[in-house]
């Protein structure tokens, strides 16, 4: 997932370099203080789990759970991914310092739009059925990347198509393990501590709803209850 430095076309770098930077600036902006230890320990796992490299042809395959890490923490994970890919790129030379901004965007990204889409249903899930939905967000995130990857190659010249389509093939089985992985978490946090996982939407989706059978006399003490 890692693309290296000298690969890509200068106006692809520049492109990922602006929209890293608008996703950084939201992400910082989003980050709720009570979710700053959460936004640390993910960092440090994608840190660790992507520092095993499984070369596969010309490219190599790794965990990353950017999945998780957009679930948890929405448009956050920008920054938490942004320090492990910085650290990864300072002191093991993964990918690098001028493809940083594109790295970001190919793996961060993802995670934000697997979050949106998948949170409140996890929110509003039983813990089993929650942990289904997170092991299809952790799979669907490294199939997105996967495809964000493909494009920025592919963008950078015709030579590098064949090595984007081995991309996501490639991935195929990380996708079933980081699925398999993040449901397990997703079960977890649902039993341990619920409200990481919790958005805005999915607070008022669990607030008492109005009762349509409820008798009028009831209906109406309810109703001057709360004008009182």
């Amino acid at each position: 997932m890692h693309i290296v430095d000298g690969a890509l076309a200068p106006e692809v770098l520049i492109g990922g370099g602006v929209i890293a930077v608008a996703g950084l600036g939201l992400g910082l902006r989003k980050l709720p203080i009570d979710k700053i230890p959460a936004t640390g320990v993910l960092s440090a796992t994608f840190f660790v789990a992507s520092l095993i490299h499984v070369p596969v042809g010309p490219t190599s395959v790794h965990l990353i759970m950017s999945g998780l890490a957009g679930l948890v923490l929405g448009w956050a994970a920008f920054p938490a991914l942004f320090v492990g890919l910085l650290l990864q790129a300072v002191f093991f030379g993964f990918g690098g310092l001028t493809v940083l901004g594109v790295n970001t965007v190919n793996i961060a990204m993802p995670a934000v739009l697997i979050g949106l889409t998948f949170r409140g249903l996890i929110a509003r899930s039983t813990p089993k059925v929650a942990a289904i939905w997170g092991g299809i967000a952790g799979a669907a995130s490294i199939a997105v990347t996967t495809i964000f990857v493909a494009i920025a190659l592919g963008l950078s010249g015709e030579g590098f198509i064949p090595a984007a389509k081995l991309v996501f093939f490639a991935h195929i089985p990380i996708m079933i393990i980081e699925g398999l992985i993040s449901a397990a978490a997703v079960f977890l946090i649902c039993k341990a501590k619920p409200e990481l996982l919790r958005t805005d939407t999915a607070d008022i989706a669990h607030e008492p709803a109005f009762d349509a059978s409820a008798s009028p006399q009831t209906a109406t003490t309810a109703h001057e209850a709360s004008n009182g």
